[in-house]
């Protein structure tokens, strides 16, 4: 697939895409969550990018949604779906459901949807879809305690370029390695000419290594899984709740997870936990061992009365002797008891038993006051600790990471199945809320049997369901407040649903396949000149496409198939300009669109007049007012086939007509 042809993929986004492990397969499968890792690629625009390749798929033209208010009932109508998602990549997967025209387009959306609808939105795996997101890189990584050495020049770039979380040193001879193993807890040297040369320290040789960059780096590995622990862990509690076949073993990978912690270092293992913690209070425990001795050694000092004898004083002056001199003569045993107390303080302060004797050498036999560590002995513990601590967390995160290397394709997997889950459910939701089934396609026009409109500004379970079927055009008549308007938006929503291989919210429908969906809203108020003339050549455009259209459908029908018609509803044209002039245009719009086999619905107050004026036989539908009650409107919103429906001012009339009689009978007449 060539990017750059994706509608909408400019050479900069190609270049993005081009970095993902496989952009073909993420365009094929409008896989947004893997679009949208892409460089400078947001979810919204993965979102548009994976429509755009659906249309160049099936060679879609787009342009279903042909005027504003048809393209308003096509986002309110995803709304409705977006609402029902848990995960914001539903959301924005969603979007790539659209209205088209073209047929192979809706029946693929059609056969996800008979499987979506299918599904159980349990509440307990909607809660458990909640911590689900796509999987993303974590931060750059960065290893400081291991290094890779090489005497090559070209396998030092290629390192760097494999392995960016390591460093990557140039050495010449055995002499290099083993100044490295000591600033270093672990030196990889990558050149099989090292291979038996002994240095002192955790060297490797391993020329294989920019091969399995995971061996040498398990970071890597550990990072990434550590960066979508959650997301990872509610997609397997998904799989688990919603009884998904899984590719891997869940108990193994939710345990190996369990065993990392939000750092991406190994959890739960005693020995490293507690060289963790003798190398991180090392300096605390030897300082507070010398408190011990100094406050043990004190206090015989003061519990004692010293005497020496004038010779023997001036003896030890001669001597250079000190108050170290005196403490080995006058307090020897004092003193060793107090060393020994500092000494169990600090082995019993680390607890690493294997390390006791050490400890032990870090205050010395030679009396002193105050008592002193040997630095230089805690300083080889601590280099000690903290080198057995380093190798024991490499070791551990190698075996770990062996463990979830071949897990990460797994852990795609699962979260990717999460959420495209998310994405059925919502449908399902969908369907099941608004009590919707799947359209039939066929015949001319439509036919809606109890559609009731989720989009009203009421309550759905007291929305009244309304049965409408045109075939061919008609005009809509009816009093105001009625239901013309909403009649329309339940047909414009119902074509849309259907059009985007979706369900529809009635008891059963019938739709033709529709190639674009031109409804216009009722204009506010008369246009100007300058208006109704923009607005008749709108129309006059809309004729032509038709007329352009239905010579297509000709040679489409010709060849075995209908590829499909225009619909067209229009909302109160009339008020656009004077009554007369009105009808007089509506009449001859609609004998263009008869003419053209397209479906059209307007909704208006002079059916009478276009019909007067129409050189064909214009079907009139009419919403009944069943009269006034104590003066409010009642309505039976199902439109009545061949009825031109009477108006609010006729029934008030009636009613005066019918209390008072005289002026108001004859008044009456005249809506004869």
């Amino acid at each position: 697939m060539d990017i750059e042809s994706v509608p909408g993929v400019g050479t900069k986004t190609a270049e993005a895409l081009a970095e993902l492990d496989d952009p073909e397969r993420a365009l094929g499968e409008g896989d947004v969550a893997t679009l949208a890792r892409a460089p400078g690629v947001s979810d919204g625009r993965a979102a548009r990018i994976a429509r755009g390749a659906i249309r160049q798929r099936h060679d879609d033209p787009g342009g279903f949604a042909a005027t504003a208010r048809a393209q308003e009932v096509y986002r309110e109508a995803l709304a409705l779906l977006q609402d029902r998602t848990v995960t914001e990549y539903a959301e924005r997967r969603l979007e790539t459901f659209y209205p088209s025209g073209v047929r192979s387009r809706v029946e693929e959306t059609r056969a996800f949807t008979r499987e979506a609808i299918e599904r159980d939105p349990d509440e307990a795996v909607r809660g458990a879809l909640a911590g689900v997101e796509p999987l993303s890189a974590p931060a750059g990584v960065r290893v400081r305690d291991r290094c890779l050495a090489t005497s090559d020049a070209e396998t030092y770039a290629r390192a760097q370029e494999a392995v960016p979380e390591l460093s990557v040193e140039l050495v010449d001879d055995a002499r290099g390695l083993a100044d490295l193993a000591r600033g270093y807890a672990t030196v990889v040297a990558l050149d099989e000419a090292f291979a038996g040369v002994d240095v002192e320290g955790d060297v490797r040789v391993d020329p294989d290594a920019l091969e399995n960059p995971a061996r040498v780096v398990p970071e890597r590995t550990l990072a990434f899984f550590a960066h979508n622990r959650t997301a990872v862990r509610a997609a397997i509690e998904v799989h688990r709740v919603a009884d998904l076949p899984a590719p891997c073993d869940l108990d193994a990978l939710a345990g190996a997870l369990d065993r990392l912690d939000d750092e991406g270092n190994v959890a739960g293992d005693d020995r490293l936990a507690a060289l963790q913690t003798a190398a991180d209070d090392l300096d605390a425990a030897v300082s507070t061992a010398e408190s011990v001795a100094n406050d043990r050694l004190r206090a015989a000092i003061e519990e004692r009365d010293v005497t020496i004898e004038g010779a023997d004083l001036l003896s030890l002056v001669e001597q250079g002797a000190g108050v170290d001199s005196l403490l080995g003569r006058e307090l020897s045993e004092e003193y060793a008891d107090a060393v020994a107390a500092a000494r169990d303080h600090l082995v019993d302060a680390l607890g690493l038993e294997d390390y006791a004797d050490l400890a032990r050498r870090a205050f010395p036999d030679e009396p002193t006051f105050p008592v002193e560590r040997d630095e230089s002995v805690v300083s080889r513990l601590r280099e000690e600790v903290t080198t057995a601590r380093d190798r024991r967390a490499a070791e551990l995160k190698r075996d770990l990471a062996a463990d979830l290397a071949d897990a990460r394709d797994d852990a795609d997997r699962l979260v990717s199945a999460a959420l495209d889950l998310d994405v059925e459910l919502a449908v399902a939701r969908f369907a099941r809320e608004f009590d919707c089934t799947m359209p039939e396609f066929g015949g001319r026009g439509f036919a809606i049997e109890g559609g009731r409109s989720p989009l009203l500004d009421v309550p759905y379970d007291e929305v009244e369901p309304v049965d409408y079927a045109v075939e061919g055009v008609a005009l809509l008549t009816g009093v105001n407040s009625g239901g013309k308007t909403s009649t329309l938006d339940l047909v414009a929503l119902v074509v849309t649903l259907a059009q985007m291989g979706l369900p529809v919210p009635a008891d059963s429908a019938r739709v033709e396949h529709v190639s674009a969906l031109h409804y216009h809203a009722k204009t506010q108020g008369t246009l100007d000149a300058g208006a109704f003339e923009s607005t008749l050549r709108q129309f006059g455009s809309l004729v032509e496409e038709v007329r352009d259209g239905a010579a297509g459908t000709a040679d489409a029908a010709a060849d075995g198939g209908r590829e499909g018609t225009v619909l067209v509803l229009v909302d109160e044209l009339e008020s656009i300009t004077e009554p007369g002039a009105s009808a007089t245009i509506m009449a001859g719009i609609l004998e263009a669109l008869d003419a053209s086999d397209a479906t059209a619905v307007f909704v208006t107050h002079l059916a009478r007049e276009i019909r007067d004026a129409a050189t064909v036989a214009l079907a009139v539908d009419g919403i009944e007012a069943e009269g006034l009650v104590d003066g409010q409107l009642r309505v039976d919103r199902t439109p009545v086939k061949g009825t031109l429906a009477r108006s609010t001012p006729e029934l008030i009339v009636e009613k005066l007509a019918a209390d008072r009689g005289g002026f108001y009978e004859d008044l009456l007449g005249k809506f004869e």
